[in-house]
């Protein structure tokens, strides 16, 4: 027999969709809640006592009045990224042309390749991430480096091979047939092995030739099993050149799927700036738009209305978009999501951010019957939130209501200081 763990403590689950059914009704925390573990699995969750009653051989971990909840899952960001976080100012193509490919380049070094993704994972995890949906570089060895490092760990992660044969400097290029080799060998040699999941992966539209994005649509189409990941709409600057790129096309979506990449596996990142029939388009095929609010805010993109996406139905998740993003938080993230919304008259209540980073972000990864709850049978990617976890937050929850104002305050205030432990797989890898 396995070895068995509770964690007792407050516990966060979802029963539905709170975009969908009053939060009320979908989402609850029960104050005296229990997690049982088994291995790398959640084995049963429910009150304290009646878990315990139920398995007396089990290790008590208590966690008190912390929130036990999903890990949260970060649904897009460029791990490559990692070590220029934070730099300074620009609109995305001059800030893409400064920094981003400059660092990227480096990727061709496989050593340099592995120790940032050890570092990105470690940043995350310490942030209360389980999982994350990264684009790597055009180097192979940049998407070995992540998948053998979170296999390591035990650790769901989604990426792929950056794909780029135009407007990027010469040792960020590939080709179009390129592409699609590199691309189909690391989906043969990752996909599926593990926790590991491919996702085919054009930059975007500006960065791929009419050929290139037609290769990638092809391989997608053999391999419809696997996700395909890009960025859609993010700046009005980019939109127009899109434009003069694809005089063609009807909009920037059609980009896509004049060539084979729209469909319900394809996550959009960013999606600020649509047209009515993109969001015709992706509402009926189940397209996923990925919000990057901390992104959108720091290279001023704009703010995504998020609630008018929800109510049509278009499945959403909530990422970082490191290093665009100006942080590792998915609390952060939660905050500016909160902040965006503010903009079109939309208070999000805490209940719905939580889910957006959590069951929300796996539902958008497809990988809903596996983390994103805490649900029997589902992995044990947990994170544990200490709702005091500063001086401005503890005394903030010292004249608290409820305990949703706790959550809402350590959303709105809490940092890395707030993750009491993060558990993948069953391991406590932090706290």
């Amino acid at each position: 027999m396995q070895k068995q763990t509770l964690l007792t403590g407050q516990t966060l689950t979802f029963t539905g969709n709170p975009f969908e059914v009053p939060w009320e009704e979908c989402v609850r925390i029960n104050s005296a809640g229990a997690v049982l573990l088994d291995g790398s699995r959640i084995k049963a969750v429910g009150d304290a006592d009646t878990v315990k009653a139920a398995h007396p051989q089990a290790e008590v971990i208590s966690y008190s009045n912390d929130l036990i909840c999903p890990g949260f899952v970060d649904a897009h960001a460029h791990y490559p990224q990692t070590a220029m976080i934070a730099s300074w100012g620009k609109r995305l193509i001059d800030w893409l042309n400064s920094y981003t490919f400059r660092e990227e380049a480096r990727f061709c070094d496989p050593e340099y390749a592995a120790a940032i993704a050890a570092r990105y994972l470690d940043l995350t995890a310490a942030n209360g991430t389980t999982t994350v949906a990264s684009f790597a570089t055009i180097h192979p060895a940049s998407v070995d480096a992540l998948f053998s490092e979170a296999a390591k760990r035990g650790q769901a992660v989604v990426t792929g091979k950056t794909c780029m044969d135009r407007n990027a400097p010469d040792d960020l290029r590939d080709t179009a047939q390129s592409a699609y080799d590199d691309s189909k060998a690391l989906l043969e040699k990752w996909h599926g092995r593990g926790r590991a999941q491919y996702a085919i992966t054009p930059r975007f539209s500006p960065t791929s030739t009419p050929e290139q994005l037609s290769a990638l649509g092809a391989l997608w189409a053999e391999h419809p099993e696997c996700l395909m990941q890009t960025h859609l709409s993010e700046q009005t600057d980019e939109i127009a050149w899109v434009r003069e790129l694809f005089p063609q096309a009807r909009d920037y979506l059609d980009t896509y799927e004049a060539h084979g990449l729209l469909g319900s596996r394809g996550l959009y990142g960013h999606s600020i700036h649509l047209t009515q029939r993109e969001v015709d388009r992706l509402a009926e095929v189940q397209g996923r738009v990925i919000h990057c609010p901390t992104s959108n805010a720091f290279i001023g993109s704009g703010a995504l209305d998020l609630p008018a996406l929800a109510a049509r139905g278009i499945p959403l998740g909530l990422a970082t978009d490191t290093g665009g993003g100006s942080s590792f938080s998915m609390l952060r993230t939660m905050a500016a999501a909160y902040e965006a919304a503010q903009h079109h008259g939309y208070p999000l209540h805490a209940a719905q951010l939580m889910w957006l980073a959590t069951a929300g972000s796996a539902h958008a990864l497809h990988l809903a019957s596996e983390i994103g709850t805490l649900s029997a049978g589902h992995f044990a990617d947990i994170a544990v939130l200490n709702l005091r976890s500063t001086q401005a937050i503890n005394q903030r929850a010292n004249r608290s209501g409820s305990v949703w104002e706790d959550v809402f305050a350590t959303i709105m205030l809490g940092d890395d200081r707030a993750i009491r432990a993060t558990w993948i797989g069953g391991i406590c890898t932090t706290g």
